[in-house]
């Protein structure tokens, strides 16, 4: 190993423990809103709710089609594929963590995951259910056997409706949570937990400023509350080929949602936990490698330009961001009866 090769490893590993100081780790519980608390029951049913197709038009896209937690939380496609081969806009961003965020979907236009877990079902590239009315009326009650669960979740009475459809598959979603990552175990004080080179990595990563938008324990910005969201412009620095080639302006972002000029291409930050798992990347897909990716993100976001040793070094801490996944087992589904049958779409 050549001097300055071996000079520059040492002085990070005597800078980490300084530096380690400055890095969060995941809290163990999400932020959970008042109004629905997590239940063993409610994971129950939101879990077989998650998985089961037969809330879309085809009977054949559940909510893990496009979020597979058998996988990083996502699909690996460029962008999510709904019924009938319908391709939407933006890639699926990844489920796992999601809890930790402060707002849902890329334009961080709803504020928790009961209210996400409402939009793909009636969205009708998603999953094509015609309205809340309908998935209700001719899917949620019509597949009878989902009643016990709804009240061994929320009690008697009336009790399969769209909110607790929703709370449920919220409730299921704060599970998804992959704590124990090198990286937090490093942060935490296991200073065998990272290899020299994301050791390296992870405070060029600092220092090249990356942190100044994928911060705290989630890499997804500063703490906020539920509802209010941290966005960034993307891209900033727009005079690059990178902005062409991976057709960086051709969605308006938050804009989309809002209508409002000043959130043009505004995006909700998004976290890095598990980043190495979900390529292809950014909200379009464009970018197929994690290591063209952090090129894009410096010239775009901090106008540098890194060498190929910088790029292997963030990358290699970037991997370090792999957590432990919680084991998935497929549920049991109620019967489908005639009726639900005779509703899907071919």
């Amino acid at each position: 190993m050549k001097i300055a090769k071996l000079s520059a490893l040492i002085a990070a590993l005597v800078a980490a423990p300084a530096m380690a100081q400055q890095w969060e780790t995941l809290p163990d519980t999400p932020p959970t809103p008042k109004d629905n608390p997590t239940t063993a029951a409610k994971v129950e049913l939101g879990k077989m709710l998650y998985f089961d197709p037969r809330f879309s038009s085809t009977g054949t896209i559940s909510c893990n089609s496009c979020h597979n937690v058998m996988l990083g939380g996502e699909d690996n496609r460029p962008v999510a594929v709904g019924v009938k081969g319908q391709k939407g806009g933006r890639s699926a961003p990844t489920v796992w963590n999601a809890a930790y965020l402060s707002v849902q979907f890329w334009d961080g236009r709803e504020p928790t995951l009961e209210e996400q877990a409402k939009g793909p079902v009636i969205n009708p590239i998603e999953m094509g259910i015609k309205d809340h009315q309908t998935l209700v009326e001719n899917r949620l009650k019509a597949i009878t056997g989902y009643q016990p669960y709804f009240e061994k979740a929320f009690g008697k009475g009336d009790v399969v409706n769209i909110e607790n459809f929703a709370k449920a598959i919220a409730a299921y979603e704060r599970t998804l949570i992959t704590p124990n990552s090198p990286y937090s175990r490093y942060v935490k004080g296991d200073k065998k937990a990272l290899t020299p080179q994301q050791i390296a990595g992870m405070e060029k990563f600092a220092k090249t400023g990356c942190t100044s938008c994928h911060s705290g324990p989630a890499f997804a910005g500063p703490k906020k509350p539920l509802g209010e969201g941290f966005f960034v412009k993307f891209p900033t620095f727009t005079d690059n080929p990178y902005v062409s080639k991976y057709k960086l302006m051709e969605d308006g972002g938050r804009y989309e949602a809002t209508k409002k000029e000043a959130d043009k291409h505004l995006w909700r930050v998004p976290t890095l936990l598990n980043i190495a798992l979900t390529a292809p990347y950014f909200h379009n897909g464009s970018v197929k490698t994690l290591d063209e990716a952090v090129r894009v993100m410096a010239k775009t976001q901090l106008n540098k330009d890194l060498s190929d040793a910088d790029v292997a070094d963030i990358v290699a801490f970037l991997n370090s961001l792999t957590g432990e996944f919680p084991e998935q087992t497929m549920p049991r589904l109620p019967a489908t009866p005639p009726s639900v049958i005779a509703d899907i779409e071919e």
